[in-house]
């Protein structure tokens, strides 16, 4: 926040949050719980970060402003909920959400990865898999189809994939001059909606466990949504569109011009992780297989480890297992059972002397310090504003006096889910208290195909705004993952989230309509890719130049 008409539009927005507070003190003595300022908190935090470019201080105050409503002003109470522990409405603060069960799970996965990454890069995996994908993948468009695919094939959990992939892509797309925000962007959108389209992963779980429904069983329901799953759907088309035909536009343009005309990277002077991605080595001769191997691992351990949780060692069947799984525990298992492989296999490799390879656990835990900080922050909010505010019930009331649109309800229920998914940054939040309104505004056993699309717009809704959320969790561990400043990674992929909102909204439209799942997959697939044709006709006229330059960079790199 160095320029000073940023630093007065900062000011502005804090004197119009502190005006805000005031009338709601005036106009609300009992206080704001299930009314529309339940939402005040995240805006807070959203709009501060875009103004300032500053994630800590924007989460900081918008944790501050919650806290303040939920104690109703009082400020020794303030304070109490502020920091939490314990009592009820003080159980939403930073102590109790750090120390939520759930919560350190993932925290210690992610220190674990972390840990992981650095061992893999000082055995020389790093810089072996980096050599073999130079020779290999002789395109940007290859390398970040490549980033897809491993993306696609990591469907377990939005974490594990948002973190893995990146650790293994980065050296591949800065090969090929890949910037990256771009690299966050396919990371963020092979994450969550690749998960909320595999029938076996920790989302499936979660959202057949929120669907009550005698009719029909949670995870029955889930599959059959996925066909109107839209935005997910045709967020993976995009990738493939925007990859092929060489399509940027927005901020992101900016961002790949730089990578690939003046070799920056970064764009901003923000460098997150710096010195993280100068591969080594090691001892002897890497190969492909000192990456591959330990991320394999990986995989198969999560994956025991999440039905492990779930009593498939107990005799529960295997999806049954994946529905009942403890995603945190699991993945915190598996991950330390893969560590513990990856510290042997380079020791018996000699690929990093046995004191060399401890030095991996401080770099590891150093480098997930700034997601892990701006995690808390958001947790916290995210706990103030549907327990402590009661933006849930706001919702629920919202919804219920839309009843009489009962077609249009589910543009509606994907549109309000979005929104409330991008303030409070968690999709399985918004889903949990969006889903069971789905089943109650539409009865399967008498509106089958409307109570599915229902659900599909949830939960289409909910992955949509935690894709977008400054302050989503899965977003910052894509930055996190791409090694990327997170305000750039939020910037330059909200221009690509909004085009992707457009066109499903026109689904859902014409869905109850149609009742078709796949004529109209088939329709909103196409109008995806015309409207993406539209947006690179009109940016390459204004920008010409600009393109042009890109051309001839390109292609210096593919003959060099």
């Amino acid at each position: 926040m160095e320029k000073k008409g940023t630093r007065v539009a900062y000011g502005v927005a804090l004197c119009i949050v502190i005006a805000l507070l005031v009338i709601v003190k005036l106009t609300n003595p009992d206080g704001v719980y299930g009314t529309i300022w339940s939402l005040l908190p995240p805006a807070v935090a959203i709009a501060l970060a875009l103004i300032s470019k500053e994630v800590y201080s924007s989460l900081f105050l918008g944790v501050l402003t919650g806290s303040l409503l939920v104690a109703n002003f009082r400020p020794w109470d303030t304070v109490r909920v502020f920091v939490g522990g314990g009592e009820e409405e003080y159980g939403l603060g930073l102590i109790s959400n750090i120390g939520d069960a759930w919560n350190v799970g993932i925290l210690i996965f992610l220190v674990i990865l972390g840990i992981m990454v650095d061992l893999m890069n000082k055995g020389g995996g790093s810089a072996a898999f980096g050599r073999w994908a130079r020779k290999t993948v002789k395109t940007r468009a290859g390398a970040q189809l490549m980033t897809m695919l491993l993306g696609v094939l990591i469907f377990i959990d939005d974490y594990f994939n948002c973190l893995t992939v990146g650790s293994v892509m980065r050296p591949v797309t800065e090969s090929h001059k890949i910037s990256r925000a771009k690299l966050a962007y396919v990371i963020d959108a092979t994450a969550a909606p690749v998960c909320m389209l595999a029938p076996v992963s920790s989302w499936a779980a979660a959202v057949s466990g929120f669907v009550d429904d005698s009719y029909i069983s949670g995870i029955q329901m889930f599959i059959k949504q996925i066909p109107y799953n839209y935005y997910c759907i045709l967020t993976l088309v995009m990738i493939i569109v925007i990859s092929l035909l060489n399509i940027d536009y927005g901020p992101m343009l900016t961002h790949e011009y730089n990578a690939q005309v003046k070799e920056d990277l970064f764009t901003t002077d923000h460098r997150p992780f710096a010195g993280a991605d100068d591969y080594e080595e090691g001892h002897g001769k890497s190969s492909v297989l000192d990456l591959l191997l330990p991320v394999i691992v990986l995989i198969v351990m999560c994956i025991i480890g999440l039905i492990y949780t779930g009593g498939f060692f107990d005799g529960a069947s295997f999806m049954d297992a994946f529905a009942g799984a403890d995603a945190a525990t699991g993945l915190c298992l598996g991950s330390i059972v893969a560590l513990v492989f990856t510290f042997v296999y380079f020791w018996l490799r000699k690929a990093i002397s046995f004191e060399k390879s401890f030095e991996s656990v401080p770099n590891g835990f150093i480098q997930m310090v700034s997601p892990i900080t701006i995690l808390c922050f958001a947790w916290t909010l995210g706990s103030l504003t549907k327990s402590g505010l009661g933006s849930g019930d706001f919702v629920e009331a919202v919804l219920a006096n839309a009843d009489t649109l009962k077609n249009f309800l589910p543009v509606i229920i994907f549109l309000m889910s979005s929104a409330i998914a991008f303030a409070t940054g968690t999709s399985w939040g918004t889903i949990s208290i969006m889903a069971p309104i789905v089943c109650q505004a539409f009865d399967y056993g008498q509106e089958p195909l409307l109570c599915v699309i229902g659900l599909a717009a949830c939960c289409a809704g909910g992955v949509c705004g935690d894709h977008c959320s400054p302050i989503s969790d899965t977003t910052i561990m894509a930055s996190a993952g791409a090694h990327c400043y997170h305000i750039n990674h939020v910037a330059t992929q909200l221009p690509y989230a909004i085009t992707v909102v457009c066109v499903s909204s026109v689904g859902f439209i014409i869905a109850p309509f149609l009742k078709n799942a796949f004529l109209c997959l088939a329709i909103e697939i196409v109008l995806m890719v015309l409207v993406l044709l539209v947006i690179r006709s009109i940016v390459a006229k204004k920008h010409a130049g600009i393109f042009e330059e890109m051309r001839k960079a390109d292609e210096a790199l593919r003959s060099a």
